[in-house]
């Protein structure tokens, strides 16, 4: 089974979480590889089993233009390749449609209420289901801290999570086939 986690990162915290995801869906079996949206043209992924988007919340949902620039250009920003052009926002009107296939989504995002900072990941749900993917979870959010740094905890729960997708998605993978 083939598996693409796709994701746009400002501060590196969206990428990290995206590494480990894929590197605990291989552990599992699966063919997966994680990539920022500037790597993926979003016409290559129709022939995924399992495609997983994640991004950083800004501005109560998915970054825009100016909420990435403004990321990037932050004199805190420490992380080499933020992204800037193209955003999800962009890659996934450009996404084949879903025809059933499986998705998740995930955020990263300040540790508050999700009805205080919203949740990019709950956008990028609702589009991947418009366009016919098969959500198989919830919308995840992975908290950092007001320095853009992930929390203690969240690369485990990065990886906790990916085992649960692998295991509503389709149990084990390492059956021969």
């Amino acid at each position: 089974m083939k598996a693409l986690v796709v994701y746009e990162s400002l501060f590196g915290n969206t990428a990290a979480i995206s590494e480990t995801i894929a590197a605990s869906l291989r552990a599992r079996g699966m063919e997966a590889v994680a990539r920022p949206v500037t790597e993926i043209p979003p016409t290559t992924t129709g022939d995924l089993d399992l495609l997983i988007v994640g991004g950083p919340t800004h501005a109560h949902g998915m970054s825009r233009s100016s909420t990435r620039k403004a990321g990037a250009t932050d004199a805190k920003n420490t992380y080499a390749e933020p992204t800037v052009e193209p955003g999800l926002r962009a890659w996934l009107d450009d996404v084949p449609a879903g025809d059933g296939r499986g998705a998740a989504a995930f955020d990263t995002r300040i540790h508050k209420a999700a009805w205080m900072t919203g949740s990019a990941a709950k956008g990028i749900a609702a589009r991947l289901e418009r366009d016919g993917f098969r959500l198989v979870a919830e919308p995840e959010s992975f908290f950092v801290t007001t320095a853009n740094t992930l929390e203690d905890g969240e690369s485990e729960h990065a990886a906790t999570w990916a085992a649960r997708l692998q295991e509503l998605f389709g149990g084990t993978t390492t059956d021969a086939r």
